[in-house]
């Protein structure tokens, strides 16, 4: 039920395929973090419903095509608590509530919503915070033209130790720098 709502969300926000690319983005780097089978498994469909929460935004909010206001960045900043709410309400989704409620946290503490800094993150939010912005920045917003993927790289690097954990930082434009010719032949 939940991955159905996470698509309909995509559908709605017209990020249509975001979810399963975050996982496949954070995959490779899960592998390099040594990552079992399991884990990898829990990674594949539990990064897919990371926005999940923002279900309950107003649609309008979503698509909005200039700057918001300090009501509409609350709101906005509402939607990982409100994943993690609707996580819990199924226990089988309970895998993925780091993934929801934490994905948002900042390595140096400036994140939402619970304010959580460094390794007090869970790997999992950190992990996917990384591809998650890697998957904003390349694709285009009502708001902003999509970055080329070494611009986004690049924006990768900067935010390692900052926005970023630093070692999944490295670990990920390391994977990505190499591989993006493998991932445009197998997205198209």
């Amino acid at each position: 039920m939940l991955v159905s709502i996470a698509r309909a969300l995509e559908e709605r926000d017209h990020t249509l395929g975001h979810g399963a690319r975050v996982a496949a983005l954070a995959e490779p780097v899960a592998l390099e973090l040594g990552w079992d089978r399991e884990r990898i498994r829990s990674l594949r469909w539990a990064a897919p419903l990371h926005d999940v929460g923002k279900v309950k935004l107003r649609p309008q909010l979503l698509g909005k095509p200039g700057p918001l206001t300090l009501e509409e960045v609350a709101e906005i900043r509402s939607h990982p608590a409100a994943g993690a709410r609707l996580v819990m309400e199924m226990r089988r989704f309970h895998d993925a509530l780091p993934y929801v409620l934490f994905h948002h946290e900042r390595w140096d503490g400036d994140g939402y919503p619970a304010g959580l800094r460094g390794r007090r993150i869970p790997i999992e939010a950190r992990l996917i915070a990384i591809a998650d912005a890697f998957d904003a920045m390349i694709s285009p917003r009502p708001y902003r033209r999509a970055l080329s993927h070494e611009h986004a790289l690049a924006e990768v690097e900067e935010g390692a130790g900052a926005q970023f954990d630093p070692v999944a930082a490295e670990l990920f434009v390391g994977a990505w720098a190499d591989g993006w010719d493998i991932w445009q032949r197998a997205a198209s």
